[in-house]
């Protein structure tokens, strides 16, 4: 074959290749995050600041979450906003990778107990920092006024059977064996093989105490008012109670004396991100003050640049912590809620 009759096929095979090229390949930033993290407006201004396209999914619980980020080994994701106790797990399982604080300008506008950061439990391994903390608050209980005296004070008010049908729940299986250990007065984070089935039984009693158990803060908002629920355990925690409020509800806001889980959730690069320096303006982008203002004003949560305002509810804050066995709580879970009967008997 002769070089002229090669040239119309050469041409055509570079052409294929360049063709994204010139035409300017749409950047795609995709985020697994939590609601509230990523309002539409918000993700608009970086979109035309940057000329990218921001793709963000949006997670009810930290099962959904792990399944999501684990189904294809993080290649699904950028960037992901997680718990301190979920970026530990997944820095063990090599799902993220290591960033540079120095990469994120803005960090240096967060308070000093948000930076330092071999100070806070999950975050970094082998002297190298995988997530930059962005948003806190602990897990209380709303209680609607009129149908309280006093309000309550312990978790073990949502086993009350006087109020049976009247109690919302997350759906969430670590949160709430932890829950349940926690009223028995047992470490949250570390059961003891032995006391599973006990757990597991006091679970069954909360689902059928239990209107339902929601996922999403606007569900649960949406459940609370439609049924005259009297309490509500707020894994969004002062998230829920500003939903509530704004929409005219008469509730209040404690932290049990058993202490309330909290959680410090974190931005954190996938082990698939395709575009790091993206990512990591997204990380600054969410450091400025509109974005993390926000939190405070749409959302009713803390963010890291500044001290909370109004923080008057006393109390305990219990940070979660990695538990014994995630798969396990998982597992009892989905069968507890698909209605089984105790005992709860597990293969050996």
């Amino acid at each position: 074959m002769t070089f002229p009759r090669l040239l119309p096929l050469f041409s055509a095979a570079l052409l294929s290749v360049l063709a994204p090229v010139a035409g300017g390949a749409e950047r795609v930033l995709r985020v697994l995050a939590w609601p509230g993290y990523a309002d539409a407006d918000l993700v608009e201004q970086f979109e035309q600041r940057h000329d990218v396209r921001v793709e963000v999914t949006l997670v009810g619980s930290d099962d959904v979450l792990r399944r999501r980020l684990t189904r294809n080994k993080g290649a699904d994701f950028d960037l992901i906003a997680a718990n301190t106790a979920e970026i530990e797990h997944y820095v063990a399982e090599q799902l993220l990778q290591p960033l540079q604080p120095t990469q994120i300008a803005n960090t240096t506008r967060q308070l000093w107990r948000f930076r330092d950061y071999p100070k806070i439990p999950g975050i970094t391994r082998d002297g190298k920092v995988y997530a930059i903390p962005y948003t806190y608050s602990e897990m209380g209980l709303i209680y609607d006024r009129r149908q309280f005296a006093t309000p309550p004070n312990s978790i073990t008010s949502l086993w009350d059977p006087r109020l049976q049908g009247r109690v919302l729940a997350f759906n969430g299986s670590s949160h709430n064996f932890a829950l349940a250990s926690q009223a028995r007065g047992r470490d949250p984070f570390r059961i003891a093989a032995e006391d599973f089935p006990q757990i597991g039984e006091q679970l069954i009693a909360l689902r059928r105490n239990v209107l339902t158990f929601y996922s999403l803060p606007e569900e649960a908002a949406s459940l609370f008012r439609e049924h005259q629920v009297a309490l509500l355990f707020a894994n969004y925690g002062r998230q829920q109670l500003k939903q509530l409020r704004d929409a005219g509800a008469d509730v209040g806001y404690v932290i049990p004396r058993e202490g309330a889980l909290a959680w410090l959730d974190c931005w954190a690069i996938s082990r698939g991100a395709r575009d790091l320096q993206l990512a990591e303006a997204w990380i600054d982008f969410t450091l400025e003050a509109p974005m993390s203002q926000a939190l405070v004003e749409r959302q009713g949560l803390s963010n890291t640049l500044e001290e909370p305002a109004g923080a008057d509810v006393p109390g305990r804050l219990v940070w979660l912590r990695p538990v014994e066995d995630a798969e396990r709580r998982a597992r009892l879970w989905e069968r507890i809620l698909s209605g089984e009967r105790p005992p709860l008997a597990e293969a050996p």
